[in-house]
């Protein structure tokens, strides 16, 4: 079959070049035609409450802000999971919507119960939300391996501190390059 294509594209070139030129053709068009995003974001929709609580402990965070919050994030319509964290005076309570769920909606719908539940709250604290951002912004994570076994813990921790002047962190080139 490759043979009998090789020898009528040798007799007949004028159509070997019509038919390249149509696919450069298409080819344009298509890369004229095609949306492109540079980092595409597959992450779902999330919107994100940061209540301040200022000199209390975890326990009392979580039972007095982030456990009212959660409870009545739940009933928010398309959510997909509430999940709720409690620091020492603070408390982030995230509600992950389905797939589909426009963000500005998913905020407004937040909003809506957080009014709800803002009267079962401690005195003085106010939940607000977090930026209307998605979650491409978490992709950026790294672990230091040493996969050698030659490096200890505190090694690993000097190579993690050792930054340059701009702040970020140097590479295992710049740091093998110093010793």
């Amino acid at each position: 079959m490759i043979e009998r294509i090789i020898e009528a594209s040798l007799k007949d070139k004028f159509q070997v070049l019509i038919f390249a030129a149509l696919i450069v053709t298409g080819g344009l068009w298509a890369l004229k035609n095609t949306p492109l995003d540079a980092i595409p974001d597959l992450s779902d929709v999330q919107v994100i409450i940061f209540t301040k609580f200022p000199g209390q402990a975890p326990q009392v965070v979580e039972n007095q802000v982030t456990y009212p919050l959660t409870m009545a994030m739940l009933a928010v319509p398309n959510g997909k999971v509430v999940r709720g964290y409690s620091f020492f005076g603070l408390s982030f309570v995230y509600i992950i919507f389905g797939d589909g769920t426009d963000m500005y909606w998913a905020r407004s719908k937040v909003l809506e119960y957080l009014n709800y539940v803002g009267a079962r709250l401690p005195a003085g604290v106010s939940p607000a939300l977090g930026p209307d951002a998605t979650g491409v912004g978490w992709i950026y994570e790294y672990a230091l391996v040493d996969r050698t076994g030659h490096t200890d813990l505190a090694q690993l921790r000097s190579v993690l501190r050792k930054r340059d002047r701009k702040g970020h962190i140097a590479t295992d080139d710049d740091y093998f390059r110093s010793r």
